[in-house]
This record gives structure tokens, C-alpha cells and sequence, in this order.
């Protein structure tokens, strides 16, 4: 480990996950666990919503969902950071 607390993975455990720019890091029973992230390009998020026949105001509604309340009221909002 670095000063800059970096790591080097070794290639044979790089090459057995497969390869990945990003990896999701916890810690579990005191051992620091990574697993690789695989980062959906925005084509393949299109191709799925296109697969689903979601459109806009199919987002807009499930956005506006999201926003309330356990009683359908507007969810108080948190001041940006």
C-alpha cells in the first residue's frame, strides 16, 4: 500500500475477474472486499428502456413517485451541497 493508500492488484486476480476500470470497496469481517463494477453505457440504458417502452412520461411519473412521502405528499427536499 502507498502513502496515497493505493493498492496494486496482482494480473492473475485482475485477469480472473475479468477486466474493470471501477470496483465497489467494504469492508466485511475485518477484510477489505472489492468487486468489480460494470458501468452501463448510455446506448445500453437506451437499448433497455427502448426493450421496456418506457418514455418520458413514463420517467417523469416514476421521478415524481420517488419524490413523495409514505402519504403521497412531497418529500421534504435536502439543500444541494
Amino acid at each position: 500500500m502507498t502513502s496515497k493508500n493505493q493498492l496494486t492488484l496482482p494480473k492473475s486476480v485482475t485477469a480472473a475477474v475479468g477486466a474493470s476500470e471501477y470496483f465497489d470497496v467494504e469492508t466485511r469481517n475485518g477484510q477489505i472486499v472489492l468487486t468489480p463494477v460494470r458501468i452501463q453505457r448510455g446506448d445500453a440504458v437506451r437499448a433497455k428502456l427502448a426493450e421496456l417502452d418506457l418514455h418520458e412520461d413514463d420517467i417523469a411519473a416514476a421521478v415524481a413517485w420517488a419524490r413523495t412521502d409514505a402519504q403521497g405528499a412531497p418529500a421534504k427536499r435536502r439543500a444541494a451541497k
